[in-house]
């Protein structure tokens, strides 16, 4: 499985804040979509990721979250994947970067953000096909073997 299959699955919908976009509002947007991570975008470019990591760093910090925009606490320049990498790349990047979303780009476009739930999700359905195969194979009939 590909990082295409598992966007297929979840669906495109990207959801994103310009960098003058207050954190209030990121919060209030993060909430209302049940999502833990936005794209910072300026015009329709992607400039950075802020998650819920970057706002609860922010709250810690001095500033206040009225006082706060999403350029001030986002990841710039965030590693990105791409739809053609495997979840086994998928895993190793997020796993070594300490990322738990990632953007995903084909060439300078943006097509999605996988989240490490995304991955888990992907990995438990390929497993399942993989053991209802297995499965398949070793309850089938010895004499049907080998006719394929």
């Amino acid at each position: 499985m590909v990082i295409r299959d598992i966007l297929k699955m979840k669906g495109g919908a990207i959801y994103s804040i310009e960098p003058a976009g207050s954190l209030r509002s990121a919060v209030a947007l993060m909430v209302r979509h049940d999502v833990g991570s936005l794209v910072v975008m300026d015009g329709g470019r992607m400039v950075g990721m802020l998650t819920f990591r970057e706002v609860l760093k922010a709250l810690d910090g001095e500033g206040t979250i009225a006082e706060l925009e999403a350029r001030d606490v986002m990841v710039r320049d965030p590693v990105c994947g791409a739809p053609a990498d495997t979840i086994d790349e998928l895993r190793e990047v997020m796993t070594h970067h300490h990322v738990r979303y990632l953007p995903v780009q084909d060439g300078e476009t943006l097509v999605g953000v996988v989240s490490f739930h995304d991955v888990a999700k992907a990995v438990i359905k390929e497993t399942s096909m993989e053991n209802r195969l297995l499965r398949r194979y070793i309850e089938a009939d010895p004499g049907d073997l080998g006719k394929h």
